[in-house]
């Protein structure tokens, strides 16, 4: 014991004392995480565990020892999937244990060192039962000091993986939380031998990170800390003190770091709940580039679709219309000559009609929900098992009557450049012909769980708490309520919620996780989910010699730019790609910068007659702070 007393007390005397950690991109400069890289130490790394690779075979739980509770480490595992924080009872009962056993197949454990005083807090004497736990569960331990504890604990040593990190530094559990989920390469060596233990000066283990993304500051990737994050907060709280959207979320990232992320203002105009980081929005159109778009391209890098055949060789249904023998490629660009979007709903209503193919329609307030027999119920039955609403419940054989519409729908007299959304209401089938799989299953499996993406996904209702969904509009002509955890678009409502064209919800980070693996040219976390190739051939411009300025799906810069159309900045180079959601959502990447943005709001709430968004130029002059904030190469 006296040994402990005098290696932490000149361990305390020679080191500064520890200060509040500061968050991913908070106030620590590039120095700062570049010394604490330098200094996290991987001790052991068995059978390779680390860095963790196929997150959607993980079920995670933290346990810390020490005093403080929920801070760096926890936070930032969380951004890379969902991690349980467990508190270990004073005493483990054999039912404890199995409970964690049977619920978990990795445990964090995350250790405060021994205070210099040497005294050992009650917490330490779990000993025995903690090992056990340990031994049976994959665990990774990380010990935020100088290594003292492994005195009291010798057994630690044993852990399947274990790093250090010197608790001088405030910024090292986020680094270990990044090496050990592969963000941040492995690369700290000891500056000396850990008393009573193997360990020597120049041990560690080294490796390079995965290409998952990392969290640190803005200075880190060259990038003006203040400009970017000043000029983002005068921008957005612009946009919240007129009225532009209630709250929003931002994330940056350059180079697969983000180095800036930052929700704003509130749920809907009471302020009665903040936005938080963590918090699900409708990412209406951005659907497009996130659902069928990926499960797409990763058919067609494995060879089972062809991006030149016509609809009906993946749709039978489809070989009598004018449709079947259009090729997916112009229609995916946009260039096919379909009709930009059919009013589905207005079919449902006794008095309009079937469906007006004209380029507007009064969209009257319906008070009395005076519906067709055989579209609605207030109640779900057998022939009425899709849910709209709460109360909004669509007869089974609706949907059948969409894909008619489109079927029927005239095409263009020339084909040209004309953005529709009526293939993407089709492709999630096109996707279930090819795989024999559930189009939700193989995209929760096949993509969004490869990279860690929990909240990305349909009806969020059904995964989330209601209070973590930002609500949307309130609609006053169709559904007559506040959407809140249902979809916008209309269509995509009567599909169910699941549709190509609309029906996501995410937040900021999950999205930037997909974004991302679309600059890593398929590869995430240490798999090629995507084939490269694939990935330049739907991001490049497809139709730009006859004026179009679309890829695959994706948006692209306009050929001329025009600042009164544009919603991304002039700076944004002719190899940038993304797309924007009609709930006042965007995401873009920027291969020759590495820059990234993504920006979520709810601007239709409380109306889509809101238009400020628009007219305060929100997004373009967001993305344009990137740009300005990115310093010179020296």
């Amino acid at each position: 014991m006296l040994r402990i007393l005098i290696f932490s007390l000149l361990f305390a005397f020679c080191l500064p004392q520890k200060t509040a950690a500061q968050l991913p991109g908070g106030t620590s400069s590039a120095n700062d995480w570049k010394k604490a890289q330098q200094a996290v130490t991987v001790l052991r790394n068995d059978r390779q565990l680390l860095p963790l690779r196929r997150l959607d075979t993980l079920r995670v739980a933290h346990i810390n020892i020490g005093s403080f509770k929920a801070g760096d480490f926890l936070a930032t595992a969380r951004q890379y999937l969902p991690v349980d924080q467990i508190d270990a009872p004073a005493a483990l009962s054999a039912d404890w244990l199995e409970a964690q056993r049977r619920r978990y197949n990795l445990i964090l454990v995350e250790i405060e060192d021994i205070n210099p005083g040497g005294q050992l807090s009650p917490v330490y004497q779990l000993g025995g039962q903690l090992q056990q736990l340990l031994q049976e569960l994959p665990s990774v331990v990380f010990v935020h000091g100088d290594g003292t504890v492994f005195q009291a604990m010798p057994w630690l040593q044993q852990a399947e993986a274990l790093l250090i990190g010197p608790a001088r530094l405030p910024e090292s559990p986020s680094v270990a939380a990044q090496i050990i989920f592969g963000g941040l390469p492995a690369q700290g060596r000891l500056l000396g031998p850990l008393p009573n233990t193997p360990f020597r000066r120049g041990e560690g283990v080294r490796w390079e990170a995965p290409a998952r993304l990392s969290y640190t500051s803005p200075d880190y990737t060259g990038m003006d800390a203040a400009l970017l994050a000043d000029s983002i907060t005068a921008i957005v709280e612009e946009g919240i003190r007129k009225g532009a959207f209630p709250g929003a979320q931002v994330l940056v990232a350059r180079h697969g770091t983000v180095v800036y992320q930052q929700a704003f203002g509130y749920h809907t105009a009471d302020s009665s709940r903040a936005v938080e980081m963590d918090d699900l929005y409708d990412l209406a159109s951005i659907t497009k580039i996130a659902g069928p778009l990926p499960a797409l391209m990763q058919l067609h890098g494995q060879g089972k679709f062809d991006l030149d055949a016509p609809l009906k060789t993946y749709l039978p249904a489809f070989r009598f219309s004018d449709k079947g023998k259009l090729a997916f490629r112009p229609m995916l660009a946009h260039q096919a000559g379909l009709r930009p979007w059919i009013p589905y709903w207005q079919g449902t209503l006794r008095g309009h009609g079937r469906y007006p193919w004209k380029e507007s329609w009064d969209k009257e307030r319906i008070n009395d929900r005076n519906f067709r027999w055989c579209t609605f119920r207030a109640d779900s039955s057998r022939r009425f098992p899709i849910r709209v609403t709460d109360d909004l419940w669509l007869h089974r054989n609706y949907q059948k009557k969409i894909y008619k519409a489109i079927r029927k729908s005239p095409l263009e007299e020339e084909a040209g450049y004309r953005y529709s959304g009526l293939l993407f209401y089709l492709l999630p089938e096109v996707v279930e012909r090819i795989t024999g799989s559930d189009y939700q299953a193989y995209l929760q499996s096949g993509i969004y769980q490869r990279l860690g993406a929990a909240t990305l996904g349909y009806n969020p209702l059904e995964r989330f708490e209601k209070q973590r969904i930002v609500p949307t509009e309130r609609d006053t002509f169709f559904r007559m309520q506040l959407l809140h955890g249902r979809v916008h678009d209309e269509g995509a409502a009567m599909m169910g919620g699941v549709s190509g064209n609309a029906g996501l919800f995410a937040n900021a980070n999950d999205l930037a996780k997909l974004m991302q693996l679309y600059l890593n040219k398929g590869y995430y976390g240490g798999e090629q989910l995507i084939d490269s190739a694939t990935v330049a051939e739907f991001t490049r411009y497809t139709y730009s010699d006859q004026g179009n300025r679309r890829g695959l799906g994706f948006d692209k810069p306009m050929l001329e730019y025009n600042a009164e159309e544009a919603y991304i900045a002039e700076q944004a180079g002719p190899n940038s790609f993304g797309h924007s959601g009609y709930t006042g959502t965007l995401a873009w990447a920027d291969p020759d910068s590495g820059l990234l943005l993504v920006f979520l709001s709810n601007r239709v709430y409380p109306t889509r007659a809101n238009r400020k968004l628009y007219e305060l130029d929100i997004r373009p002059r967001l993305h344009r702070v990137l740009y300005e904030a990115v310093l010179k190469e020296r």
